[in-house]
């Protein structure tokens, strides 16, 4: 049995209790059961590091963990946060591979990060973090192998550099390396707003379900970064009130709805929702603002059991990951709330990330329009999937989801058979 305190961290144990209850629920076979605790990879790197001023050269450290190699290439992120360690990175690859597994895709899970504060860094050193990085993983990454993607502190540009540096050491370019670049290397501006419209799309769907309507709900956005701010715009255009929404430089209200056309001319200039004269200060937690629809798409672990039974929402939608604790879950449960757990509701960046890749391998680019209809009906159709079996088993959506992502990735490591 391998060392489970190896990959020690709240958000481990916290997936790993999550996925033990379903395992349970479904009699999954005992020793499938126990191998997908564990990651088939996890590459710890260290690597110096020099600043602009270079008075010293710094160690850094860096991840990427691949949980499942049984479905084809695997897809994760990759964050820069300071306190990015094994056991988040590892947590994060499994989740990774329920949610390839419930929309349908030929991915394994992974994740990937570096130990570092992104907002400490000039666009030099983060370019230098970036391509060490990137040369330390070369034995693990690979279009056929490992595709990475933007997460928390990386974005585009960071995704620009990991192309090249690979592409520098391997003699051709390779634009399916990583997805989530910028379109002039082949990417795909579906995929920067993909994991807020497709979240969005299924929160319409599941409101129909339960026979109330998106449009004209109060909806509350707590975080205003890629994830949040095309929810708020698709929840605009769809005709709900967003009401309420917050990034690190403060919060706003407004009861009657908020402008998000105007509110992404304000915070282009002014790089946060704070001070838009169209909206209020927010003085009370966002969290516990009075709405219909309450989507957390900022980092995870914010509702908690010390302020779960403030939360005022019919709807949770989960844009972050893991926002939800899974005690709080079990009160939301029963207290009624209908969430909509993360490894669907945003499943979108990883489905559109999915598409950029086939594109990039086939050198042929889909028009956007043709795109974003075909990430709709992948959601959507999991989303009935999803629904259906949480009907069937009398469930909540996100035992339900674990139960499909599960099962698809027990049924291919039990097909595949065991080597040697």
């Amino acid at each position: 049995m391998a060392n489970v305190q190896l990959f020690d961290s709240h958000m481990y144990t916290e997936v790993i209790r999550q996925y033990e209850e379903v395992a349970e629920l479904i009699n999954l076979d005992p020793n499938i059961r126990e191998r997908l605790k564990h990651p088939q990879r996890a590459l710890i790197v260290t690597f110096p590091f020099r600043r602009d001023e270079y008075e010293e050269v710094e160690t850094v450290v860096g991840y990427r963990v691949q949980h499942v190699l049984s479905m084809g290439p695997t897809k994760g992120g990759i964050r820069y946060a300071p306190d990015v360690n094994l056991g988040e990175v590892t947590a994060l690859s499994i989740l990774m591979s329920w949610k390839s597994a419930i929309v349908g895709l030929p991915f394994g899970g992974a994740k990937g990060g570096v130990a570092i504060d992104p907002t400490s860094l000039t666009r030099g050193e983060k370019q230098r973090v970036t391509r060490r990085y990137t040369a330390e993983l070369l034995p693990v990454i690979g279009v056929e192998k490992d595709i990475p993607a933007p997460d928390l502190g990386t974005d585009e540009q960071t995704m620009a550099w990991i192309m090249d540096t690979y592409s520098n050491f391997v003699g051709s370019p390779q634009p399916g390396i990583v997805t989530g670049k910028p379109a002039a290397l082949g990417g795909s501006v579906t995929r920067r707003e993909a994991t807020g419209r497709g979240a969005i799309a299924v929160t319409a769907q599941a409101m129909d379900k339960i026979h109330k309507t998106y449009k004209g709900s109060n909806v509350v956005i707590q975080g205003f970064g890629n994830v949040g701010r095309y929810a708020a715009l698709d929840s605009y255009e769809r005709g709900a009130k967003v009401i309420a929404i917050n990034d690190l430089g403060g919060g706003i209200i407004n009861p009657e709805g908020i402008n998000i056309p105007e509110l992404f001319k304000h915070t282009a200039k002014y790089h946060s929702v704070a001070g838009f004269e169209g909206a209020d200060v927010l003085s009370e937690n966002i969290l516990e603002v009075e709405c219909d629809v309450l989507i957390p798409a900022a980092v995870g672990g914010v509702i908690t059991t010390s302020n779960v039974n403030k939360i005022r929402a019919h709807v949770i939608v989960e844009a972050a990951n893991s926002p939800t604790t899974v005690s709080a879950d079990k009160i939301l449960k029963d207290n009624n709330v209908l969430v909509i757990p993360d490894i669907l509701a945003n499943a979108g960046g990883v489905t559109a990330s999915y598409f950029e890749w086939v594109q990039n391998r086939q050198n042929y680019l889909w028009k956007e329009k043709d795109l974003y209809e075909k990430l709709i009906d992948t959601m959507t159709s999991a989303f009935e999937e999803v629904w259906t079996i949480s009907q069937k088993n009398k469930c909540d959506l996100r035992t339900a989801a674990l139960i499909k992502g599960i099962k698809r990735v027990a049924a291919a490591k039990l097909t595949r058979g065991l080597f040697p």
